[in-house]
């Protein structure tokens, strides 16, 4: 009789996949489509089967398909299997380690490489690879075996991994308190005007593209965020910049750089994929398509990582060559503008 009545609670359990806030701003949206723009990959039939189900909660109440949602609402997705990457399998994937001592290690992250498991990506990513070399890695608040952050995808660069629960904890506070530091290289769109300047804007999610970040004046939308970034080489139509974060929100510089009217060269999700500066030769055209050949991908690298080791009390700083695939591009820029005369444009 126990044994029938524990498959019973097991059955009936219910697992949380996704939680979303509404941000302030949002207007009234059923919930089918609100959700549709949120979670990849979610068909409107399916939204609709899951709430039908009472698998939809807004504010821990089941809601249907026709809800409206309103700003403060809180959504979440509940469904009767636990989240797919909550069971990592490990996978004898490379990893690019740069260092490595009892408490952490340093990976140099390839480009094109999801860092954690989530909708879409259960396999192949980071967070699989460390499962397979690594035993024991501590969880973050996320569940996520040794990520102390992460970055995109498609961004190159640094990522610390911590390998004891005490390690894990006092890396997350530097990072928390913003001592720990982070330097990008970036190329991006346009002649930016000033050689060095500060991005401050709060972040949260674009209320029409909710895969993107936006910036928002109101101080009681999203989470303070802060890129201070410098010039580094200038090539007319692009720009190579330097940016350093104070804080490590997600989509951060992307979003900020796209802010102030300099989007990064290829992001397609920040609309750099697009010939934003220069001619309209056919020439040009080329040109650039052989850039976005050359460099695939959002130009941004995490090239520089420096915190207090968490044993040791001891400032460690790591720093990285830029990718080959970044360094073909830049040189592609750096022989056009000998070949060419740019004619300086207004940002």
């Amino acid at each position: 009789m126990n044994n029938n009545n524990e498959n019973l609670d097991l059955e009936d359990e219910l697992f949380e996949h996704f939680r979303f806030e509404v941000p302030k701003g949002q207007a009234l949206l059923r919930i089918d489509k609100y959700l549709m723009n949120l979670i990849q990959n979610a068909t409107r039939n399916k939204i609709q089967t899951a709430a039908t189900e009472g698998n939809i909660f807004v504010n821990d109440i089941p809601v249907k398909s026709n809800y409206k949602v309103k700003p403060l609402d809180v959504v979440t997705v509940m469904l009767t299997h636990p989240p797919f990457e909550n069971h990592i399998l490990p996978e004898d994937l490379p990893l690019n380690i740069v260092y490595e001592d009892d408490a952490l290690l340093l990976i140099n992250k390839e480009p094109g490489m999801v860092v954690h498991p989530g909708h879409g990506n259960y396999t192949g990513t980071l967070v699989n690879a460390l499962a397979h070399h690594f035993d024991n890695l501590p969880m973050n608040s996320s569940e996520r075996p040794g990520l102390v952050h992460r970055i995109d995808k498609d961004t190159s660069g640094l990522l610390v991994v911590a390998k004891t629960e005490a390690a894990m904890t006092h890396l997350a506070k530097q990072f928390e308190a913003k001592t720990s530091e982070r330097e990008y290289i970036a190329l991006v769109w346009g002649n930016v005007a000033e050689e060095e300047g500060t991005i401050k804007g709060n972040l949260a999610r674009h209320l029409k593209d909710r895969m993107q970040m936006a910036v928002f004046a109101d101080p009681e939308i999203g989470k303070p965020a802060i890129t201070h970034y410098k010039v580094l080489e200038r090539f007319g139509y692009v720009t190579l910049i330097s940016c350093r974060l104070e804080t490590g929100r997600t989509h951060q510089i992307r979003a900020h750089l796209k802010h102030i009217g300099h989007p990064l060269f290829n992001d397609e999700r920040y609309g750099g994929h697009l010939i934003l500066k220069g001619t309209t030769f056919t020439k040009y055209k080329q040109f650039i398509e052989n850039c976005f050949k050359a460099l695939p991908r959002q130009a941004l690298h995490a090239k520089t990582l420096g915190f207090v080791h968490p044993t040791t009390g001891e400032m460690m700083r790591f720093d990285t060559e830029l990718p080959q695939d970044f360094q073909n591009c830049i040189e592609k820029w750096r022989n056009y503008g000998k070949t060419h005369t740019m004619e300086e444009e207004e940002n």
